[in-house]
C-alpha cells in the first residue's frame, strides 16, 4: 500500500478523485510508446472538449493542447504533462497492469496526465482566473524529444505563454511533498554509440585478426578516467556504458563491437568537455589496438534550468497552500533528464518534483515494479489549480508575484 500524501485538497478535486484515479488506471493499462499516443490523445482531447476547452491536436505528431480563456486578462500560462510510456515489460501484478506486452508506464506519465486532467476539470468548473490557460499534453518525452518537436511545430507561436510549468513524481521523497529549485534541476542527457571495428578471425589465431572486443574493453576502462580525473570534483558528470554488443561464439573474433553510453552533466562547459574527451579517448584506445572506432554522438537533452522568478513564485504558492512542512528543504539537482528543458529554453518557467513516497512508494522509475502513487494525485491537482489561479489572478498579477 502506498504511503498517503498529506496536504489540502480542493473540494472540486475531492469530488472527482475516484474518477480521476480510475482514469489514471485506464491510461496505465493501455500504455503507448513515443509518437504512438493515439488512444491516450483521444482520451485527453475528449475530456478537455467536454469541459469547455478549445482542443488542438497534431503538434509533435500526437500532442494535444487545451486552451481555456476567462475574463479580459492578458497573462498566458502553460502547464505541461507527458503522455508516453516505456518499452518495459510490467511485473507489478496490479489489476490495472499493462495490457500491452513490452510497454509500461514505468515513469508515472499516466499519473502526470491524469493529474493535469483533474486540474483541467476543476479550473473549468471554478472559472476563477483572468487570462489564458494552455494545457500541454506532450508525447515522446522518453528519449524522443517530443517537446522539441512540439516547439518546432509552432507550440509557443500558436499558444504563447508568459510562463510554463511541469512536475515529475519522485520516488524516495515523502508522498505529497513538493520540491522546488532555481537554476539547474535536472542534468543534460546525451547518447553515444561507439562502433569499434576490427578484423574478424578464429579465436585460436588472434594474431591474424584485430580483436575489437579487446579494444572495446580498453575503451570502457579508459572512459572511466574522464569523471575521476578530468572533471572538477565540485562539478557533476556521468559517463555510463549501458550496453555492449559484439560476438556470437566463444571461438570467433567478431568484426565489430558496439558500445552504448549515456552521458550527463549540469554545466554546458562540462557537457562539451565530455564530448571532446570521449571522442578523443575512444579514438586513441582503438588505435592502440590497431582497431578503428566510429563515434555517433547524439546531442539530446540540455539541462533543465529553472527560471529564478518563476520558481520563487511557484514555491511561494506552494508554501501558502501547503505550509512549510510539505516543502522539501534544500533540494539538490537530480541526475535525471527531461526534454521539458527545451520548453524552458523558449519560455521562462520551472520544473518541480512531488514525492511519490518512500518504502513501497519509493520504487525507482524505469523499473518493471514501479507504479505512480494515486495518493499524490489529489493534492498535486489541487496545487495545479491553485498555481494557475494565482498566476492568472484578476488584474494580471498575484500578491505572490516575485
Amino acid at each position: 500500500m502506498n504511503h498517503p500524501a498529506r496536504g489540502p485538497v480542493l473540494p472540486e478535486i475531492q469530488a472527482i478523485q475516484d474518477e480521476m484515479v480510475a482514469l489514471r488506471h485506464r491510461i496505465h493499462a493501455n500504455p503507448e510508446l513515443a509518437y504512438e499516443e493515439i488512444a491516450t490523445g483521444d482520451l485527453v482531447a475528449q475530456r478537455l472538449a467536454e469541459w469547455g476547452y478549445e482542443v488542438h491536436r497534431g503538434l509533435g505528431a500526437t500532442g494535444v493542447v487545451g486552451t481555456l480563456r476567462r475574463g479580459a486578462g492578458t497573462r498566458r500560462l502553460g502547464l505541461r504533462a507527458d503522455m508516453d510510456a516505456l518499452p518495459i515489460h510490467e511485473t507489478t501484478g496490479l489489476p490495472y497492469a499493462s495490457r500491452n506486452p513490452g510497454k509500461m508506464h514505468a515513469c508515472g506519465h499516466d499519473g502526470h496526465t491524469a493529474t493535469l486532467l483533474a486540474a483541467a476539470r476543476a479550473l473549468a468548473e471554478r472559472g476563477r482566473f483572468d487570462g489564458t490557460l494552455h494545457l500541454i499534453f506532450q508525447p515522446a518525452e522518453e528519449g524522443h524529444g517530443g517537446a522539441q518537436k512540439m516547439i518546432a511545430d509552432g507550440l509557443f507561436e500558436r499558444f504563447p505563454c508568459d510562463a510554463v510549468y511541469a512536475f515529475h513524481n519522485e520516488p524516495g521523497y515523502p508522498a505529497g511533498h513538493f520540491g522546488f529549485r532555481s537554476g539547474v534541476m535536472y542534468s543534460s542527457s546525451d547518447t553515444v554509440v561507439l562502433t569499434v571495428g576490427g578484423v574478424g578471425g578464429h579465436g585460436a589465431m588472434p594474431h591474424v585478426a584485430v580483436d575489437p572486443i579487446v579494444a572495446a574493453a580498453s575503451i570502457v576502462l579508459a572512459l572511466q578516467t574522464i569523471v575521476s580525473r578530468e572533471i572538477d570534483p565540485n562539478d557533476m558528470a556521468v559517463v555510463t556504458i549501458g550496453a555492449i554488443h559484439g560476438g556470437d561464439a566463444p571461438n570467433v573474433i567478431p568484426k565489430s563491437v558496439e558500445l552504448r553510453l549515456t552521458v550527463r552533466a549540469r554545466r554546458p562547459e562540462t557537457r562539451a568537455l565530455l564530448r571532446e574527451r570521449i571522442t578523443a579517448i575512444a579514438t586513441a584506445q582503438a588505435a592502440v589496438h590497431r582497431a578503428t572506432v566510429e563515434v555517433d554522438y547524439r546531442w539530446r537533452y540540455p539541462p533543465v534550468v529553472n527560471d529564478r522568478g518563476a520558481t520563487q513564485f511557484a514555491a511561494a504558492v506552494a508554501r501558502d497552500w501547503l505550509g512549510e512542512g510539505l516543502l522539501i528543504p534544500d533540494l539538490e539537482p537530480l541526475q535525471a533528464s527531461d526534454d521539458f528543458a527545451f520548453m524552458l529554453e523558449a519560455v521562462p518557467g520551472s520544473y518541480f518534483i512531488v514525492g511519490n513516497g518512500e518504502g513501497e512508494g519509493g520504487c525507482m522509475v524505469h523499473n518493471p515494479d514501479y507504479d505512480f502513487n494515486d495518493d499524490i494525485l489529489p493534492v498535486t491537482a489541487s496545487y495545479w489549480v491553485t498555481l494557475a489561479e494565482a498566476y492568472l489572478a484578476a488584474g494580471g498579477r498575484s500578491s505572490r508575484d516575485a
